[in-house]
Parts: C-alpha cells; sequence; structure tokens
C-alpha cells in the first residue's frame, strides 16, 4: 500500500507548490507553473538528507525558466532545425528560440505555462491546454502528466495527449540533478546508459544527416559504468563541440516491442551512496552534462560552475518530425499520445 501524501502551499512567485511525502520521509515538491520538479530531498547512505535537484535562487526565475530546471517541456522536447517543419504537405514556421533553431517548446512551451491541478491515486494530475498555433504548432492539444511517488522512492510521470489537428508531439521531464546534494560537480558520479549508438550533432546541436554512429570505442560508451569527470577530458570532436556531452543516446530496443517500460539509465555517486535509475517508454535519451551552469545562481547561496548537473531526458529523437521517421512522432485526431518515465532514487546496495 502507498502511504504518499500530498501536501499545499503559495510559492513565492505566485505559483502554487504541492509536496508528495512518502514514507520514507523523501518529499518532491512541484509547482504548477511548467507543471516542474522543484525539488527531490532525500536520504544518503549515511541518513543525512539533501535536495539532489538543482533550481534558480530567485523564484521568479521560474517565471522564463532559462535553463529548464525541473521543468516539462513541449510540444516539443529538444530541437527542430531552423524551426520549420512540413506536415501532410503543408509548411510550418514554430518559434526560434535557440539560435536558428527550435527548442523545448519555443519562446513560451509548456515550462512557462500554468498547468490546472488535481489530485488522482495518491499523486498529482496536471492538465494543459494548447491552442491551435501555440509556439506555431497546429491543432488544439489537451495534455494530461500525473505525477506519482512510491514508498520505495520511484517517483513516476505519465504522460497523455489528444489532438484536433496533426500535430508533432515529444514531451519530456528536464530535471538537473546531482546526486551528492550540491556539495560538488558531478564528475565523480557513475553512469551506465544502454545504449550502442548515439547521434553526432552539428554546430547548432541538430543531429547529423548521417545518422547514429556506434557508441564503442568513444567517450559516448557508457554501456558499462563509468565515471563522468575523467569521460568530459577526452579529446572528442563532439565533446570540444558542445562543451561537454549534450547528445542523445538511441536506446536498446525491447524484445516486448516500442513503447514498452524498461529501465535504461542508472547514475551512483560513491561519495553519498545514493543511486538513480530511470525507466521509460522511450526510443531516446538525451544526456546533458550541465554545460552551460557556469555563473547560474542556485539554491542555498551557491553559483553553480560547469558539470555541477546532469539531465537525462527521455524523449523522441531530436529534430525526428525532419526526417524518414517522421510519422511516429505525429499525434493525429483519434490517436491518443502516451508515455511514461520513471525516476527512482534509494541508495546503493
Amino acid at each position: 500500500m502507498n502511504t504518499t501524501t500530498i501536501e499545499r502551499e503559495r510559492g513565492a512567485a505566485g505559483d502554487t507548490h504541492f509536496t508528495l511525502r512518502n514514507a520514507q520521509d523523501m518529499r518532491v515538491t512541484i509547482s504548477d507553473r511548467g507543471a516542474t520538479l522543484l525539488s527531490w530531498s532525500a536520504p544518503d547512505r549515511y541518513g543525512r538528507v539533501a535536495d539532489v535537484l538543482l533550481g534558480h535562487a530567485d523564484p521568479a526565475t521560474y517565471v522564463s525558466n532559462p535553463h529548464y530546471f525541473g521543468a516539462t517541456v513541449g510540444r516539443w522536447a529538444n530541437r527542430i532545425a531552423h524551426g520549420r517543419f512540413t506536415l501532410d504537405g503543408a509548411d510550418y514556421v514554430v518559434d526560434r528560440n535557440d539560435g536558428d533553431n527550435h527548442l523545448h517548446g519555443g519562446d513560451t512551451g509548456f515550462h512557462q505555462a500554468t498547468w490546472q491541478q488535481g489530485e488522482a491515486d495518491d499523486g498529482l494530475c496536471f492538465t494543459l491546454e494548447s491552442p491551435d498555433g501555440d509556439g506555431g504548432y497546429p491543432g488544439n492539444l489537451q495534455v494530461k502528466l500525473r505525477y506519482r511517488l512510491d514508498d520505495e522512492g520511484a517517483l513516476r510521470m505519465d504522460y497523455e495527449a489528444v489532438c484536433d489537428a496533426p500535430t508533432p508531439l515529444s514531451l519530456t521531464s528536464h530535471p538537473y540533478f546531482n546526486l551528492n546534494g550540491g556539495s560538488g560537480t558531478i564528475g565523480d558520479h557513475l553512469l551506465r546508459i544502454a545504449a550502442d549508438r548515439y547521434l553526432p550533432v552539428d554546430a547548432g546541436l541538430i543531429p547529423l544527416a548521417s545518422g547514429p554512429v556506434p557508441v564503442a570505442g568513444s567517450a559516448f560508451d557508457f554501456r558499462e559504468a563509468a565515471p563522468i569527470g575523467p569521460r568530459l577530458d577526452w579529446p572528442d570532436p563532439q565533446l570540444a563541440l558542445t562543451g561537454g556531452f549534450d547528445h542523445c543516446y538511441c536506446l536498446d530496443a525491447s524484445p516486448a516491442g516500442p513503447k514498452t517500460l524498461r529501465e535504461v539509465a542508472w547514475v551512483s555517486d560513491p561519495g553519498s551512496g545514493r543511486r538513480l535509475t530511470l525507466s521509460t517508454t522511450e526510443p531516446a535519451l538525451q544526456f546533458y552534462s550541465g554545460n552551460f551552469l557556469q555563473g547560474v545562481a542556485g539554491k542555498g547561496g551557491r553559483v553553480h560552475a560547469i558539470h555541477d548537473g546532469f539531465c537525462l531526458e527521455a524523449e523522441a529523437w531530436p529534430d525526428q518530425i525532419s526526417g524518414p521517421d517522421f510519422e511516429a512522432v505525429v499525434l493525429r485526431p483519434g490517436q491518443v499520445y502516451r508515455q511514461t518515465t520513471i525516476y527512482r532514487l534509494g541508495i546503493e546496495k
């Protein structure tokens, strides 16, 4: 039986905060602005509780949330090249908010919207209405996101969406983790990703037309657990181009077929003993090593350094709407978009 409780309070920036608390006294706080994960307090191997999520020092910064700390992003997670795509013979132009490219839903993406909230099944249920033309996207879209925290430390996110006209859709959650509680960088964190291939990118972080390449023999090979820090120093042209990892891993398929929930990533911090696993139904995982955190004002008066946090974003392939497999990321009337991602936080055995 799940014993998670929900507490509600008004946030300093006019939003509403909801805190899920489980039997371990693990606490996850979520804002209705952007359906954003604000904090996740959990014990280390010695019972010391710390917040493992990065966030803004000033609550008002979440209004724009330029780094997408903890946010739900959409309609499109990651990038669309040149902010353009063609669907059913019609050309669409979406917000260009990352140079010439579209990133994470554009100038007024889901991360800035106030979501409607209601309690459901020992958790929270957020809903959002995205109107036709929102960010340049076609069709009216209705999105539902359920958060559940169980007593074993698993935070489950179930997404659903329906539309009245064909539209590209790839949703994700964008928390920045630091399992040592923010007392240092992520250099000592051990990472494993179940992926044989990744997508090299150009200077705009758009995947190259040549497609996926094997991770074997490269800095990107995390099929066996390896510390993140030393890999950042490898002489790899892709790392030099992006200032670290900001690449999509093409996840190993499940024998049970597509959209099957399976564990795909594992991260542990030897110092604190905390361990994070990620399960998802999605085909891709963006690993981002916090390359642009230098000088960002964080919680508790901390001014972040580069690589102070990492993101693991379960999603479709970046710019997939522009490629040959575009139909797989188009939601059409009468269909239901479904996605599940679970972050599980515990102590290394």
